[in-house]
């Protein structure tokens, strides 16, 4: 028998304002990142790349995609159990997705920013985990963001030891 203990903790309008919620979070992380990037396309043409860097203009619909796919996956986990450890570890990977690029872009702190990358390539596997004990479907959505921030690193990582 369900207790009001176990009922689903959300219902109705609440949930739905939850999702903007959760979108708004991601926003506010990518609006961040994006005011790390403004004006530095000719700064990142110039850096010395590897050849398989992908063209600048692909950033911006990957990125797009993968923060529908955050802001989903931590709306779903959050209908499960609320805030709990999976919910803090999405906030803590999303707070280190919006420091690393006014580092790599703003600052052009190449090796803070690997350094800062990796951290926050961990922390992503941390709510990988965390995710899939409580939604397997909400673990799903984060991997395409963890192999991306996987690539990501090792960009940052030869464009750091091209650039030195």
């Amino acid at each position: 028998m369900e207790t009001s203990q176990d009922a689903p903790r959300t219902s109705g309008r609440r949930r739905w304002w939850a999702l903007v919620g959760f979108a708004a979070a991601v926003f506010v992380a990518a609006a961040i990142g994006g005011l790390g990037v403004q004006g530095t396309t000719g700064e990142y043409a110039s850096l010395q790349q590897p050849s398989w860097a992908p063209p600048s203009w692909l950033f911006g619909p990957v990125w797009s995609l993968l923060y529908a796919l955050i802001a989903v996956a931590g709306w779903l986990v959050w209908q499960r159990v609320g805030f709990g450890p999976a919910i803090w570890a999405w906030t803590a990977q999303l707070v280190l997705n919006a420091i690393w690029t006014p580092l790599f872009f703003g600052a052009g702190q190449y090796g803070l920013a690997f350094a800062e990358i990796v951290v926050m390539w961990l922390a992503i596997g941390l709510t990988v985990v965390l995710f899939a004990r409580v939604s397997r479907v909400a673990a799903a959505l984060l991997l395409p963001y963890w192999a991306w921030v996987t690539f990501a690193a090792a960009l940052n990582l030869s464009i750091w030891q091209l650039n030195s």
